[in-house]
């Protein structure tokens, strides 16, 4: 049995493989979580491996004891377990700052857990690495967004552990230092307390100057700069001559700390000061001459003389904040020395910092040196605990102490120094010219004169001294050292010490010791006990020469200064003194034991001195602070025994005692003798011994209040009443001890006393403030907490409540806002000092606090004292919770009950107001309000609802729970947005407490607002509403979070909102008939509860929509309302990005649910049941689309995708369940997509599905989605109009927009009488039908995409869709921009239709490839006359719903040397399901139907499409002979001068023979084999034509490539000739030309309207099927490199054979030399010309950069459009009428160039085998083979020169058919009017072919050799311009006879010679295919025809039978 385990922890010790069920491996090492355990297995979960919880064996794990772990490792641990995991995605996501810095942070805490681990450290340095440590994680969490982890020290706190206030806090406090923390753990923290005293720490590293062979001393000393003097004693290092390195005297010798600086020393102005003085000869050239004769210094005495100053500025070491730790390195600097003249030497350092620079000149260091090089480095806190923190600085460094006292002086301090300063002295000159060297030795002496040792220092650094010896300064009689000393006598011999100065005079040249001339002394005492005074003293000069007669007996009775009281004469008999000489000294004393003050030493004398009582008094109220606290105890019992007499009364001098007292008493209060308190403390409990004065303190306290107001000087009121504090003490200590020595007399007076004491201070507080005396009301409110603490003893808490309540209730409520303040303050230190500690007084005091705080709260101010009052009382209350967790007493309640009583309706009152702005203390109230909610119980909330509804009034009760659950529901819904994002912990632990909260709160709902009566809908709505936002706020939501994190939150708060969402249904269930109040307003909140991913909750809460379905069928009969709203909120909810699959597929199972719930009704609801089922499974329907549009919200490259969804939507609203706001609201998601994307038309096509849905008739108001702004219909439905027209002008789609603008103009018009809009809607459909015309419009092309694989989102998995491309989009950009949509898709490399492997794989997988769209231009049907080709080419992409693609196959043997005989075509067409461009560019594919292409019909396409291109390029130059004439010379090149691949010759070995027919391929063909002969030979017409019309329009420049395309036609011509039996006409006279014969009957012609399909095929190609077509970017059929990109026409589809009527031959005169012997003629051929060979190159084609891909099109062929049409009959009649040509021609089977060889491949079309390579080329591989393909109109403007004639470029050319004439339905072709055909010219004129009686094989055309392919023929520039082209006019026709049987009439074939080279012809339009064009020219106007004989019409009839094929 599986026993729950208590949070055990292990680790593996051995591999465990888990090859068990439901096993989990491990490995060695790896921890584990152990959730339950049996006798011999775990279940737990590994971190490493996220989420798997298995089964492990027990002997494989070792249990760890976690209580022994610590917690900053267990924590190191976690945190990189978490981090690895983000430092991995940095690594990916390439952020290489951010990887490298959280690398190297890990690293330092992985070494940091190592030492932690090691325990080897002790507790106070495990105490720092743990702080180091937790700081750098906090950094790091910081950094990466993660939560912030509250701490208390270095350990996190546990949320259970502490009150919900004090998580609060510890959070504020963990930001703060969170934000300080840096990635090296240094942790700039916020102190509670400011440091007060700072130490510097200084060493000095090197001094780089050489001082000429002497010695040096370098004294340092801190100085300011501000008031220009030393701050600090000096510190002395000696440098050795040799050098600062070769010197050392002892260790640290070079190192010092300078203590005690206070904040203000710490400036700007703070220097550090180098005095370096040389040790040596007097002069130093005597030193340098002494070493030259390498003699030494110790024969003779040496000197102090001034070398240099150096000053460093300390500025930046001054910028110290007390809060951060950013000084706490040691750093290194280094400064220069400067020097002056020796007399200005003493004023060097302030030069130096004045900048001076004129006065002093930098000295030069050695080389190499930087001067003087220090280390400093900054320390805090007191002397001891600088110590403690840095034992080793202080290690043998010396002490160097500040002049003066520091900011806080400790108790215990003892300091006992005197500093002396030798400034300056003035001496006489003594009749010698030159100033006098003068030294000063110092000596302190006794009155004995002896010399005192060990008190004289001369800096710190050096011992001790008898005597101090200054500096000399040279030739000075009026020198200034300004040196100072340090004196430290003892107390027992400072009053009877003196100081002895001895002036003596130094010889440059003497060896002896230099002379006395005079001294001075100073006493250091006067007889008061009063030391030597601070500042400047100047003293007398002594002569004396003699230092025998230097008795202290001797002088000491004399003055040493002026006014010298203890001197007995002025002047003495051996000594003498001038009036001119005098020495300056200047003092100054630092000591705790001396004074200098008389007054202080009168006072403490008292009893001795009576009479000078008051003066010493007044006296002392000046004294400096330091003074009085040296000798505070001695000073107090000297003041207490002066205020009262023996028996208690006061004295004469009480006022002015206490007036004294009360100054000591503040003076303590300050932070400079903050650690004194203790000291004070303690003399009043141990010390104080006046039992007596309590009655003359009260009455002191008593008068001040009192007199408050008619006082001239607040001070001293200030001072009483700030100091109450220590009055009171006193007090209460004087009353226990009289009440001790008299048995507890006088204690009813005592108490009566107090009570008209406190009477008098709420007097004070009552006054009406003004600006004097509110500071002593502050001061007052300030003492009240502490005054109160120490009445407890003394008096009962009743009483001490009600005196604290009258106090506070004195203030007035207009006081001013810092009485205010201090009155919140003073309730503050209530309920945090002691009296809230105890039951008695806390409840007083708790009843005073909630008073005020009710006060304040209403008002809202002083919000943040509230604040922090709740907070304080919250804690405490918690904390005794805590404690009597067993056993709650009675008092802790009844508070609990008065606090909730009080506050807590006012204090969510309070919060709901401020919440609407932002209030910094709002965070604060509401910690304080989970506070409370956190300490109340059931009793107590039940109590608290019995309070609100007094009589069973509910108005307050409802009022208080609608309020309440109004402020919980707004923080709920901004996910606890009055904390910080990071703050989770928190969050967690306010959601715990309101969670529970909202229990209790749901009772009273329950059961006092449940009945008929008192039932509240509004109430209960605002409970559920709050309930659900519980539910769905984002910090609750475990899934988002990782899952170490996941599995924390569940194992210490479980997963709540499974708690509330059972709480919710449990209040559903107890609603009862009241449930139809909430339906269907909680349809929504119900459906959000679903969406949360907790199965359970869901499976629970899904029943509620069928109790709901069930209530609202029960009353209304119908559940629309349930069903509307569940629609509506779905939409919503899942629009904002909520909900999942699972969810989905949960919702689908809710039709099983409600099936069996269902089956427990009865069968009287059978309708409900279907309706349900059918319900649900639109919901579901529904579901599926919201999730695939939520799925595709964000993100750009999802826009696509976006819109197919938003289609998916809008459709189900319309069509499924008719939804009009919802439908309008997904059209405006589309139009705002469209216009993201910049799809106008589309936009356009969108706006107008709501325009439809409007109409002009109505005026009723009409609102559009996200536009509040009501309108007449008609008047919307105008405004779209105008929006739709916008947006199809943008998108160039003109043709759309022009029926809007009917419609418009037609309501303007007839409707509205609007001629204006009229006016401009006209002028708007003018503009679009010119645009029609003028503007150019790139035309799409169109791609199918199949979307495979299970991977793929659901509306496109498995589908396949039409998509429109965008502008100039070829496939390879397409494909490109899918990829971008489906990043993780594959493209499939083929065409073949998938698998069910890839159907089904968990992949993604597309296919692409291009289609070509099918035009049905039902608007062109009515045309009469030819459309336009601007007009037509619209129709042709646009408005198509049938697309198609070709794949070609082989069928039988393919025979190697054409394969044109076995090559089908696969066609699959493709219908979409609505057309394109719509309101999507793309749709998916609703059917697809295939069909097979014989061979024969293939090639009749490729033929067919060829000539309508040429043809259609005719038309163009027709209408506009000045258009750029390089399209049609490289299309006619391309067509004639290309034929590389055989071409023709391999048709008609394929397919024009008796073999082929017989054979199973040729089954069935004949007919199709007939029109491809036809075909052909209509191409021979149409190339005549062209060449004609080319010749005519060709400038001279292009001439010579004409001519040469006239015999590359004439040798074409030949070739062919076997086909048509042509016979060759033997002269070239134009008498020899034959006229035709005269007609006997009607011939009819039968006209093949051939469908142009789009299927390019090489001949000679081989192609694998699949692999050449599919893959992306590659064209989807082969294209022939000879032949042209097709296009397809919709009649296509099938090939029909129409069969018309032929209209009568014309009859016309024969020619006048026609010869009728039978004999054949041969078409005319122009004269050959050889190439000559170093003739330049024809032009060359143009640069690809200009020619841009043209895009396949359809043909429209509109030859069956209103066949029965008079009109179109006419038009008929009218063509026949102008005379129509016919070529009769007799297409033999037997064609001798079928059995021609096919030409070769070109080598780079052929393998190393010599077999033939597999070729696709792509629609763009034209641009690349150097071929333009670009339209005519775009190349009018280009310049001939680029023309070329290299036929293997040109041989692969690309054409695009537009058909832009009309076939007749006889076959004839019906130009345009505007066509230059000139009809009297056609009339006249006619020629024929005559049939020959036996085939004549034609010339051969010349061989094109690659390197022929290449160059072309090359004609030269000067021959180009003389040749005249002589064309050649050769017309066919052809009589058709329908009879099989009936011979075919006589070919005639005649020459005509052209005269005037400008007639004009027509043709049928034909692509030019594989190189080959076949055309007939019309003859000239003036050629004269000749009949026919009858023998040779005989002769013809006799030799040609028909042989079946129908023409």
């Amino acid at each position: 049995m599986w026993i729950p385990s208590n949070n055990k922890y292990g680790v593996a010790i051995h591999n465990w493989h888990g090859n068990v069920r439901f096993g989990l491996a491990l490995d060695v090492g790896d921890s584990v979580d152990i959730v339950e355990e049996c006798k011999h297995w775990y279940r737990g979960s590994c971190p490493r491996k996220s989420r798997a919880v298995g089964l492990f064996p027990k002997t494989y794990i070792h249990i760890k004891d976690l209580s022994k772990i610590d917690p900053v490792v267990a924590e190191c641990t976690q945190v990189l377990r978490e981090w690895s995991e983000i430092w991995k995605r940095l690594y990916v996501d390439r952020e290489a700052y951010k990887f490298q810095t959280l690398r190297k942070v890990m690293f330092s805490i992985l070494e940091s857990r190592r030492e932690l681990l090691s325990a080897t450290m002790t507790q106070d340095q495990t105490l720092e690495l743990q702080m180091v440590v937790v700081s750098k994680i906090d950094w790091g969490n910081r950094k990466l967004g993660l939560d912030l982890v509250p701490r208390e020290g270095p350990l996190a706190v546990d949320p259970h552990g502490i009150g919900i206030v004090k998580l609060y806090n510890v959070h504020v406090n963990s930001a703060d230092n969170a934000k300080a923390s840096s990635s090296r753990g240094t942790l700039r923290r916020k102190t509670q307390r400011k440091i007060l005293t700072h130490h510097l720490y200084f060493c000095m590293r090197d001094f780089g100057h050489r001082i000429g062979g002497d010695d040096a001393e370098v004294y340092f000393f801190l100085y300011d700069g501000s008031h220009m003097r030393p701050l600090s004693e000096r510190f002395l290092v000696k440098i050795s001559k040799d050098g600062f390195s070769n010197y050392i005297e002892r260790f640290h010798s070079n190192c010092t700390v300078f203590t005690d600086l206070g904040a203000a020393d710490l400036n700007e102005e703070l220097h550090l000061v180098a005095v370096v003085m040389r040790v040596g000869k007097i002069i130093q050239s005597d030193s340098i001459k002494k070493i030259e004769k390498g003699g030494t210094l110790g024969h003779g005495p040496t000197f102090r003389r001034p070398f240099g100053v150096g000053v460093l500025s300390l500025g930046d070491i001054a910028h110290f904040d007390s809060s951060l730790e950013q000084s706490s390195d040691e750093r290194e600097y280094n400064f220069k020395l400067f020097q002056c003249e020796e007399k200005d030497f003493h004023l060097l350092p302030e030069l130096i910092i004045k900048k001076s620079s004129g006065k002093y000149s930098p000295i030069q260091t050695s080389q190499g040196t930087q001067g003087i090089v220090v280390s400093l480095k900054l320390l805090h806190g007191g002397l001891g605990q600088a110590r403690q923190e840095q034992p080793l600085l202080f290690q043998g460094s010396t002490i160097t102490r500040k002049m003066g006292f520091p900011d806080v002086i400790m108790p215990g301090d003892v300091r006992n120094d005197l500093f002396l300063t030798l400034e300056r002295g003035e001496f006489e000159r003594g009749g010698k010219n030159t100033g006098k060297n003068i030294l000063v030795t110092v000596v302190v002496l006794d009155v004995a004169g002896n010399v005192l040792t060990d008190c004289l220092w001369g800096a710190s650094g050096m011992e001790s001294q008898p005597q101090y010896r200054s500096m000399i300064l040279y030739h000075q009689n009026a020198p200034s050292w300004n040196e100072m000393l340090r004196l430290s006598v003892p107390i027992d011999k400072f009053s009877t010490a003196h100081v002895r100065f001895e002036f003596r005079h130094c010889s440059t040249r003497d060896k002896t010791e230099p002379k006395l001339f005079a001294f001075s002394f100073a006493r250091l005492m006067d007889t008061s006990g009063a030391t030597l005074g601070d500042g400047q003293h100047e003293l007398y000069v002594y002569k004396c020469e003699d230092p025998a007669k230097l008795q202290a007996s001797n002088y000491l009775r004399l003055q040493c200064r002026p006014r010298d009281a203890q001197a007995k004469m002025d002047c003495g008999g051996c000594f003498s003194r001038s009036s001119k000489e005098v020495f300056v000294l200047r003092s100054l004393l630092c000591s705790t034991k001396l004074t200098q003050n008389a007054d202080l030493l009168s006072l403490l004398q008292w009893r001795t001195y009576p009479e000078t009582i008051q003066d010493s008094l007044t006296g002392v109220l000046r004294l400096n602070d330091e003074e009085l606290v040296k000798f505070l105890q001695d000073v107090l019992d000297a003041l207490f025994a002066m205020f009262s007499n023996e028996e208690g009364n006061s004295t004469q001098h009480s006022g002015l005692v206490f007036h004294v007292l009360v100054s000591i008493f503040s003076l303590l209060q300050s932070n400079k003798f903050q650690h004194f308190r203790p000291v004070m403390n303690e003399y009043i409990e141990n010390h104080f011994a006046a039992a007596l004065v309590y009655k003359g303190l009260i009455t002191s306290v008593e008068h001040m209040a009192v007199f408050m107001t008619k006082a001239e000087h607040p001070d001293p009121f200030q001072k009483c009443f700030g100091s109450l504090e220590y009055i009171f003490k006193l007090l209460i200590q004087s009353r226990k001890l009289f009440a001790r020595a008299t048995g507890g007399q006088y204690e009813d007076s005592f108490k009566r006393d107090l009570h008209s004491l406190f009477t008098a201070l709420n007097g004070m507080l009552a006054v009406p403030s003004y600006d004097v005396i509110i500071p002593t009301q502050e001061a007052l409110l300030n003492s009240t907490g502490v005054v109160l603490e120490q009445l407890k003893d003394t008096l009962p808490a009743p009483e001490l409540g009600m005196l604290a309540r009258n106090m506070l209730d004195a203030i007035p409520r207009g006081a001013p806002i810092r009485l205010i303040q201090a009155k919140l303050h003073a309730v503050k230190d209530l309920v945090s000092g002691e009296l809230f500690h105890e039951d008695d007084s806390r409840t007083v005091v708790l009843s005073v606090a909630c008073k005020h705080l009710r006060m304040h709260l209403s008002r809202r101010d002083e919000l943040r004292l509230c604040a922090e009052i709740l907070s304080e009382i919250l804690s405490q209350l918690y904390d005794l919770q805590k404690e009597q967790r067993d056993k709650v007493t009675n008092t802790l309640q009844h508070d609990l009950d008065s606090l909730c009583k009080n506050i807590l309706g006012i204090l969510i009152r309070t919060i709901s107001i401020i919440m609407e702005g932002s209030n910094a203390v709002l965070p604060q109230l509401v910690s304080c309000l989970l506070g409370l909610l956190q300490l109340l119980d059931e009793t107590h909330y039940k109590r608290y609802w019995d309070e609100l509804s007094p009589n069973k009034d509910p108005r307050d009760l409802k009022e208080f729970l609608s309020k309440s659950l109004l402020v919980y529901e707004e923080l709920l819904t901004q996910d606890w947005h009055v904390f910080p994002n990071d703050w989770l912990v928190m969050k967690l632990a306010a959601n715990d407490v309101l969670r529970m909260s909202l229990e209790e709160f749901a009772k009273p709902l329950v059961y006092r607002f449940l009945g008929l009566q008192a039932f509240d809908s509004q109430l209960w709505w605002s409970y559920f509403s709050l309930a659900v936002a519980f539910l769905t706020q984002p910090s609750l939501q475990l899934e988002q979070y990782r899952e170490p994190k996941r599995l924390k939150i569940l194992h210490s708060h479980g997963d709540m909102r499974v708690l509330m969402g059972f709480q919710i249904l449990s209040m559903w269930s107890q609603l009862g008939e009241q449930k139809l109040h909430f339906i269907p307003s909680m349809v929504g909140p119900f459906l959000e509860v679903t969406l949360v991913p907790e199965p359970a909750l869901r499976k629970a809460t899904l029943s509620v929509f069928y109790d709901m379905m069930q209530c609202e069928q029960a009353a209304r009969g119908s559940f629309r309302l349930v069903e509307s709203e569940l629609i509506d909120k779905l939409d919503l909810l899942i629009s904002e990005n909520k909900g999942d699959d699972e969810y989905r597929e949960l919702f689908s199972t809710m039709e099983h649910l409600s099936l069996v719930l269902l089956e427990k009704v009865q069968v009287e609801n059978p309708n409900w049941k279907e309706a349900g089922i059918a319900f649900i499974a639109s919901v579901t329907r529904l579901l599926e689309r919201l999730l695939d549009y939520r799925s595709v919200m964000q993100g750009e490259e999802n826009r696509d995708k976006r819109m197919t969804c938003t289609v998916n939507l809008l459709n189900f609203y319309k069509n499924e369940i008719n939804r009009k706001e919802m439908y309008l609201r997904y059209i405006y998601k589309l139009h705002n997509l469209h216009l993201q994307a910049e799809n106008y038309t589309e936009a356009g096509f969108t706006l107008k599905l709501y325009a439809s849905m409007l109409s002009w008739d109505r005026e009723t108001q009409s609102f559009a989605p996200f536009d509040n702004s009501g309108q007449p219909e008609w008047q919307r439905k105008e405004r779209l109009y105008h929006e739709i027209l916008k947006y199809f002008d943008k998108g160039k789609c003109w043709e759309k927009g022009i029926p809007l603008c009917k419609e418009l103009a037609q309501l303007y018009e007839t409707r509205r009488f609007d001629y204006n809009k009229l006016s401009e809607i006209l002028i708007q459909e003018a503009k679009f039908f010119q645009n029609i015309l003028t503007q150019l419009r790139p035309e799409p092309e169109y791609f199918r995409v199949g979307f495979y694989g299970m991977g793929l989102p659901l509306f496109v998995r498995n589908k396949q869709f039409v998509y429109r491309g965008l502008e100039y989009e070829r496939i390879g950009a397409f494909t490109q921009r899918l990829q971008t949509e489906f990043p993780s898709a594959q493209i499939l490399s083929n065409n073949s239709p998938p698998d069910n492997a890839i159907l089904n794989a968990p992949d993604q997988y597309i296919q692409i490839s291009n289609v070509r769209p099918v035009g049905d231009a039902q608007a062109l049907k009515t045309a009469m006359v030819p459309v336009p080709e601007k007009i037509a080419r619209f129709y042709e992409v646009n408005d198509v719903t049938r697309f198609i693609y070709d794949r070609p196959m082989y069928k039988g043997t393919v025979d190697k040397d054409n394969e044109f005989k076995s090559l089908w075509i696969e066609r699959t067409i493709l219908e979409i399901a609505s057309p394109l461009p719509g309101i999507l560019r793309w749709y998916e594919v609703k059917q697809k139907t295939m069909q097979e292409l014989t061979p024969v019909e293939y090639a009749c396409e490729i033929i067919s499409n060829a000539g309508k291109e040429l043809s259609e390029l005719i038309v163009q130059y027709k209408r506009d002979p000045k258009r750029n004439i390089n399209p049609f010379s490289m299309r006619l090149q391309g067509t004639i001068d290309a034929n590389v691949m055989g071409g023709i010759s391999k048709y008609q070995e394929a397919f024009f023979s008796e073999q082929f027919l017989k054979s199973p391929q040729g089954a069935g063909q004949q007919a199709n084999v007939q029109r491809l002969k036809v075909l052909i030979l209509e191409q021979i017409q149409i190339l005549e034509q062209a060449l004609e019309l080319h010749g005519q329009l060709a400038p001279s420049g292009v001439q010579p490539l004409h001519n040469r395309l006239l015999e590359r036609f004439s040798q074409l011509k030949q070739s062919l000739s076997g086909m048509g039996r042509l016979k060759r006409q033997h002269s070239e006279s134009i008498v020899n030309t034959p006229l035709p014969p005269l007609p006997t009957e009607q011939r009819v012609a039968q006209a093949t309207a051939s469908s142009s399909l789009n299927a390019n095929a090489h001949t000679n190609y081989v192609y694998d099927l699949d692999e050449m077509y599919t893959r992306p970017g590659d064209t989807v059929r082969p294209v022939d490199p000879l032949s042209s990109y097709q296009t397809l026409s919709k009649e296509s589809l099938s090939i029909p054979l129409e069969d018309a009527a032929a209209p009568p031959v014309p009859n016309r005169p024969r020619s006048q030399n026609f010869i009728g012997n039978g004999s054949m003629d041969s078409p005319e051929v122009p004269p050959k010309r050889q190439p000559t060979l170093n003739s330049p190159n024809a032009p060359p084609l143009p640069p690809r950069g200009i020619t841009p891909d043209k895009r396949a099109s359809n043909p429209l062929i509109f030859n069956d459009f209103g066949s029965g049409d008079a009109v179109g009959r006419r038009h008929s009649q009218q063509q026949q009428h102008h005379g129509q040509k016919y070529s009769v021609v007799d297409i033999s089977y037997d064609d001798p160039e079928a059995d021609q060889q096919p030409h070769s491949l070109p080598p780079n079309f052929q393998d190393g085998s010599g077999g033939t390579l597999s070729v696709c080329f792509a629609p763009n591989d034209f641009r690349d083979s150097g071929i333009s393909t670009t339209s005519s109109r775009e190349l009018n403007h280009m310049n001939l020169n680029n023309l070329s004639e290299d036929s293997s470029s040109i041989s692969t050319i690309t054409v695009q058919h537009r058909e832009h004439c009309r076939i007749s339905s006889n076959g004839s072709l019906d130009y345009n009017a505007t066509a230059s055909m000139n009809i009297t010219q056609r009339e006249s004129s006619t020629s024929s072919f005559d049939v020959e009686d036996f085939p004549v094989p034609p010339p051969p055309i010349p061989p094109k050799s690659l390197a022929v392919s290449s160059n072309g023929v090359n004609i030269s520039v000067d021959e180009a311009h003389s040749l005249h082209p002589s064309t050649q006019a050769n017309t066919t026709q052809l009589n058709h006879s329908q009879n099989p049987n009936q011979n075919h009439s006589t070919n005639s074939h005649h020459h005509q010679q052209q005269q005037n080279g400008d007639g004009d012809g027509y043709s049928t339009l034909q692509h030019p295919v594989n190189g080959l064009g076949l055309a007939t020219l019309p003859p000239p106007p003036s050629a004269v025809e000749a009949p026919l004989p009858a023998s040779a019409i005989a002769s013809s009839s006799s030799s040609h039978q028909h042989d079946g094929g129908t023409f």
